[in-house]
């Protein structure tokens, strides 16, 4: 299995010393689509929450002071463009680097907002988050052991699988799964969600679902099931 079979025609790449970028259509298509998201997120402003009152009639509006938003808006810019690096980047390194700075910044997203459980919630993310930068690291210090080379394009050419890449893959996807969030440890990410500040909270679901993704297509790469 090559890049092509699964991303299309290589229309080429370019290495910029160790850091590798390659272009197929699929990649293309992930890396446009993070970028426009991108830009509608940072020409956007926040919502205006409204929160019914136990035993009352009122109303509550809960806004987003500009110093705060204008932190969370540039944090939501540095996401969207660390997502769209890891959809081109034919490094594997490269990419832990891009997973691990979305973590990063997700928890920054909502580390602004004066709300327990968020926060609560957050920290527990952060936790897990940086466990989980172990067995990301970890994982492709192990393929670059087995296998010599951290390029993307160099592991698809080889003709073998190792039970130490397969073991590295499964670290790769450990650390993948706890940097995004997703099952089974997304239940401390959904009262981040409770936070006002939409539509920077999008780019929090946006860079979860390109980079696991983008995982898919770099662990078909390395382990070639067929």
């Amino acid at each position: 299995m090559d890049i092509a079979t699964l991303g299309g025609q290589l229309f080429g790449y370019i290495p910029l010393g160790d850091i590798v970028l390659y272009f197929t259509p699929f990649n293309l298509f992930l890396f446009g689509g993070a970028l426009l998201f991108t830009f509608l997120i940072a020409v956007s402003n926040t919502e205006t929450q409204v929160e019914a009152r136990f035993g009352s009639l009122e109303d509550r509006e809960v806004k987003v002071d500009k110093d705060e938003f204008k932190v969370r808006r540039f944090l939501a810019i540095i996401c969207g463009l660390a997502t769209a690096g890891a959809m081109i980047t034919g490094d594997l390194f490269n990419f832990t680097l891009f997973v691990a700075l979305i973590g990063i910044v997700n928890i920054g997203l909502v580390g602004a907002v004066k709300m327990v459980d968020v926060l609560d919630s957050a920290f527990q993310y952060g936790i897990i988050a940086m466990i989980a930068s172990l067995p990301l690291f970890g994982g492709a210090a192990t393929i670059l052991a087995a296998t010599g080379t951290l390029s993307l394009i160099e592991i698809s050419h080889l003709s073998f699988v190792t039970p130490m890449v397969q073991f590295a893959s499964v670290l790769l996807l450990m650390g993948i799964a706890g940097e995004t969030g997703i099952a089974p440890f997304y239940a401390t990410k959904a009262e981040m969600f409770r936070t006002p500040g939409s539509p920077f909270l999008v780019i929090i679901h946006l860079s979860s679902l390109l980079v696991i993704v983008r995982a898919i297509e770099i662990l078909l790469l390395i382990n070639k099931p067929f």
